[in-house]
């Protein structure tokens, strides 16, 4: 097993897509050069089976499938995060077992789509916390946009006093930055143990959320090692620098994360990058048309005039 999550993760840990052949199946090829890819962005970590990772069009025999070939893949070069959300509570012990005793680091679990109240949602996550066993480190998906399952930072702080092996927070609520300064300053190691926070929405709102006290990243943008930059910038105190470089991407961040379509800008990306071999998203997905690529091929030329720039170059390098 390789070492476990836990409240120290910092940096980019991003969302692999999952490649798909023009008929549908899982590309096994290009998972592994996507592991690759990712790996020679220099991530951090990397999640897999995360909402932008098509999870939900997934078997149960297909998730854990390619649960297994990834982690062997990746081989411990780096920790995994396996997304393991599910309607029922068996499928998702099963699957993150399973993800655990073959190397994973840890788990993320949203809650229920369409819980209804912080009570609710507390209750759901001590029977998952309780079925999956306090030693497995689990990290909470806050994405209400999706899940509909509103939960408050006093209601998720009541989740992380009451269950030790909840060590990390995606924190994806939008407007949320609110949400994220109440979190990381109650737990702060001070009063209250330490939670490592990372965020996701595409990437929309990384420099504010860095300066917000985010730990780092967690999302799928086609270029990761942008963000790897942006971060190890943050880190080091050269924040204007940082969001410089940010700036530069955001126009591909903006236009990949929209809703029901970004994926296929994404995938489309990757496979231009040389990532995967198809930009095929499963059925029914999103797929671009020509004026789609048009406008694809605008924005990727102005980025590329843009990187050409010395001192932008040097950044990013």
């Amino acid at each position: 097993m390789s070492q476990l999550l836990d409240a120290s993760a910092k940096g980019v840990h991003t969302i692999s897509a999952t490649p798909f052949t023009e008929t549908g199946d899982i590309d096994w090829p290009s998972v592994d050069s996507l592991v690759e890819f990712y790996l020679q962005c220099g991530v951090q970590g990397l999640t897999l089976l995360g909402m932008m990772g098509e999870a939900q069009k997934l078997s149960e025999q297909e998730s854990e499938e390619l649960t297994l070939h990834f982690l062997r893949r990746v081989n411990g070069r780096v920790p995994v995060i396996v997304g393991v959300s599910n309607p029922g509570t068996a499928n998702l012990v099963k699957l993150g077992r399973m993800a655990m005793d073959e190397g994973a680091c840890g788990v993320m679990v949203a809650p229920l789509t369409g819980l209804k109240t912080e009570t609710q949602i507390a209750s759901y996550f001590a029977d998952v916390v309780s079925a999956l066993g306090e030693k497995i480190p689990v990290c909470y998906q806050d994405y209400p946009q999706s899940t509909q399952a509103d939960i408050s930072a006093q209601g998720f702080l009541k989740i992380v006093d009451a269950h030790p092996s909840v060590v990390m927070f995606k924190h994806e609520d939008c407007p949320g930055l609110k949400k994220l300064t109440q979190v990381r300053k109650a737990c702060d190691g001070g009063a209250r143990r330490y939670i490592s926070i990372l965020t996701g929405n595409g990437g929309l709102y990384v420099p504010q959320e860095l300066a917000r006290g985010a730990d780092g990243v967690m999302t799928g943008f086609a270029y990761p090692e942008m963000l790897v930059s942006v971060c190890k910038l943050f880190a080091a105190g050269r924040g204007e620098e940082a969001e410089d470089l940010f700036d530069v991407y955001l126009p591909l961040v903006r236009h990949e994360q929209q809703p029901g379509f970004g994926l296929a800008v994404r995938k489309e990306v990757l496979r231009r990058r040389g990532a995967i071999r198809s930009a095929a998203t499963r059925a029914p997905g999103p797929k671009l048309d020509t004026h789609d690529v048009v406008e694809l091929d605008r924005l990727l030329a102005r980025l590329e005039a843009r990187l050409g720039e010395g001192a932008l170059r040097r950044a990013v390098a």
